[in-house]
């Protein structure tokens, strides 16, 4: 039979599904919006159907039926954890693509999780209902400061407030209240003890209620304002022992559930004490999926596809290994520095290639970025036989991108990357709290240099024009030492940036003089 499945999202995410659903020999189709009118990923679509937007349940439900759609996959974000949504996917007889509506709503309650842990034998952290300051206060007195105020229902680093002492207590409650009940419609609260320098360690699961198979864990732990940036599969700080642990501990709660389909078991991992705490369930699929793909081989969009058509997950636990070290960069459409979102068209694109190199976008030349959705464009994932030669390989993929038209985050990911604190897998959740100042420099002494280098070989032979610009310049002696080759390489590149920016060729140009 072949299967018709509609792709309830938009951008890299849905590309990636599509791939997927063709290589099962099935159909993709889509949605889109007015505003996606020209996206990438439409094109990669049999069919798709514009709908008002991507969080309009109504819509979405009708465009299913209008395009005959058999199945529904809600990929990351949107709807993909919205219960509500999934329970009328199934009444309205389609096949959803993820876990079921109950067990859904049970991990988007981040305490009645906790509570399922705890019945499961699984290592948590203490924690305690808010329902006003004094409750912290009281919590406090037992477990001490700092806290971690947190929405019941939230995610993405929404309602969520670091508490030190009485005083923030009564200032920050009432600011995560709000903010939880604007982003999820739910001001429940609850508190725990904050562990100073955690790493984010999530294992991936698959299931059929019954089989439930871990695929090792991944590390999430570079972050900023509690938003993943570079995500790598295995976790560097877990010895053999501790994987094992934790993996199985993670299986042990999916069972306990019953978990259908794929989802990630959230942990806090504290490396001084070599200790880990069950922090939540998310039910779906990750971002960060590619890099366990990578380190099992295993498809797991494709295993979704089939756990939801066919009842059934095949792969057995002994089946699954770990080979190499794979990192990820997410690609934001963002300025490197205020991670203010950068919306435009992208003018010029070449994404790196090369082995062990993977590039899961849904940009192109000529793709305007609108500034309404996620300013995520595109992942970059690479693979290394170990973690070293991955750093190097993602240096090397970073240094290949290309991105011109809007600002992006890569000189934000190549300081991160290139920071001995990272490369030693040394890196916690606060890396970019503590090590911000360095970041900061290294981006800007490197975007001064760069732009030095393209306006002033722009101009190679305008003598005048290049003594204005470096003259006294600390850039001067860099410049001169650049080899002749170098020098024409940078200086073909210079002339294409210029020219573009300033508009005074056309492309039709650009190209004559390119060949």
């Amino acid at each position: 039979m072949t299967l018709r499945i509609m792709i309830a999202n938009r951008g890299e995410i849905a590309i990636r599904i599509a791939r997927s659903i063709r290589e099962l020999g099935y159909v993709p189709l889509g949605i889109y919006t007015s505003i996606d009118k020209n996206s990438l990923h439409r094109k990669f679509m049999s069919e798709d159907y514009e709908v008002s937007n991507y969080l309009d349940i109504d819509d979405i439900i009708n465009a299913a039926i209008e395009l005959g759609a058999d199945a529904i996959h809600p990929g990351y974000g949107f709807l993909s954890e919205n219960p509500v949504f999934a329970k009328r996917v199934v009444e309205k007889g389609f096949i959803f693509i993820g876990p079921s509506p109950e067990v859904m709503e049970l991990a988007g309650d981040k305490v009645r999780a906790k509570k399922k842990a705890v019945e499961a034998e699984v290592p948590t952290l203490p924690w305690m209902n808010v329902n006003d300051p004094k409750d912290i206060v009281e919590f406090a007195k037992d477990h001490g400061y700092p806290v971690m105020l947190k929405a019941v229902g939230g995610g993405g680093g929404m309602g969520i407030r670091i508490i030190r002492n009485n005083e923030e207590a009564e200032k920050y409650y009432e600011q995560a209240r709000k903010e939880a009940e604007n982003a999820f419609k739910d001001a429940r609260l609850y508190v725990e003890p904050y562990i100073e320098n955690p790493k984010h360690i999530e294992v991936q699961i698959l299931g059929d209620g019954d089989n439930i198979i871990h695929l090792y864990e991944r590390d999430c732990s570079i972050q900023r304002r509690h938003q993943k940036i570079i995500e790598e599969a295995p976790s560097p700080a877990l010895t053999t022992q501790i994987r094992k642990s934790l993996t199985e501990d993670a299986v042990k709660l999916m069972k306990h559930i019953g978990y259908i389909n794929a989802g990630t078991v959230e942990m806090l991992y504290d490396p001084k004490h070599k200790k880990y705490y069950f922090m939540e369930i998310n039910a779906r699929l990750q971002v960060e999926h590619p890099v366990t793909e990578f380190i099992t081989g295993v498809d797991i969009v494709k295993q979704q596809i089939i756990i939801a058509t066919e009842g059934v997950l095949t792969l057995k636990q002994r089946q699954i290994s770990i080979r190499g070290h794979s990192i990820e960069a997410r690609i934001n459409a963002e300025n490197p520095l205020t991670l203010m979102p950068s919306p435009g068209t992208i003018t010029y694109y070449i994404e790196p290639s090369g082995p062990g190199v993977r590039v899961d976008s849904g940009v192109a030349s000529n793709s305007f970025v609108p500034g309404e959705y996620n300013p995520l464009i595109s992942k970059l994932i690479v693979w290394g036989s170990n973690r070293l030669e991955a750093i190097n390989r993602m240096k090397r993929a970073l240094s290949e991108y290309v991105i011109s038209g809007i600002q992006t985050n890569i000189p934000l990911l190549k300081a991160i990357i290139e920071h001995p604190v990272f490369i030693k897998g040394k890196h916690t959740t606060r890396f970019l709290e503590k090590y911000w100042n360095d970041i900061e420099e290294t981006i800007k002494k490197k975007e001064i240099l760069h732009m030095a280098i393209l306006i002033t070989l722009a101009y190679k032979g305008n003598t005048k024009m290049r003594s204005k610009l470096i003259s006294g310049s600390r850039y001067a002696a860099y410049l001169n030492g650049i080899e002749h080759t170098r020098i024409e390489s940078i200086k073909r590149r210079a002339w294409i940036y210029w020219a573009l920016i300033r508009g005074r060729v056309s492309r039709k140009q650009l190209r004559r003089r390119k060949r």
